[in-house]
């Protein structure tokens, strides 16, 4: 079976950057678990991680179509991936470096509920497909896997990768929070982090062949 492992080991760097990157569903994750112990942010992880399957599919099945159909189509779809990612570095260069840590408000929900809430979080967001079809594409990694399921194959890695950092946050989250409240100069760390990932994903994307 032609496999190019190289880019499977660039996808999952990219992806467990990205995941260590703050955001809404990190810190969604860290303050569940500061506030409710660590099988309820662990709860909303598995909702988070069961909605990227239905992005997957939807990204894996309406791609491939596009792919079969014609190379000025799927150049097109890498283009405007690699612009958006470019536009999503420039957000995050705008962006507050401070990661802003409050418990105040989280509310208290039973393990289902933050299953169920963590899943439609993610189902329900548009910019989570986007991203998909921003990010995959340039991942393809064999020319006799068919399109489909390479995209399950990076999106069961993507799960991966972000069930590991995701679920090591859930129980690490006391620590995690004392040292991010002690340490102002992390947000700034990570936000370079985040742009770095985007500009770099973006160019990769670019140079990379159907």
């Amino acid at each position: 079976m032609d496999i190019n492992y190289d880019i499977l080991y660039t996808f999952v760097v990219a992806a467990t950057a990205l995941a260590i990157s703050p955001g809404p569903d990190n810190i969604f994750v860290l303050m569940q678990s500061v506030v409710n112990g660590k099988r309820h942010g662990l709860a909303v992880v598995v909702g988070l991680m069961s909605g990227c399957f239905v992005h997957t599919s939807l990204v894996a099945f309406g791609v491939s179509v596009l792919i079969k159909q014609s190379e000025v189509l799927f150049f097109v779809i890498k283009l405007l991936g690699a612009l958006y990612l470019f536009f999503l570095a420039y957000k995050a260069f705008r962006s507050e470096a401070a990661i802003q840590l409050s418990g105040e408000t989280v509310e208290r929900k039973t393990i289902g509920q933050l299953y169920r809430q963590g899943f439609i979080m993610n189902v329900l967001n548009p910019k989570v497909s986007i991203f998909f079809l921003a990010f995959f594409p340039g991942f393809l990694f064999s020319e006799t896997l068919s399109h489909v399921s390479q995209f399950y194959v990076l999106g069961m890695l993507f799960v991966i990768t972000g069930s590991i950092v995701f679920g090591s946050i859930a129980i690490l989250a006391g620590s995690i929070s004392e040292f991010l409240k002690k340490n102002s100069k992390v947000g700034v760390f990570l936000k370079w982090l985040q742009i770095i990932v985007f500009i770099g994903i973006g160019i990769f994307i670019l140079i990379s062949e159907k």
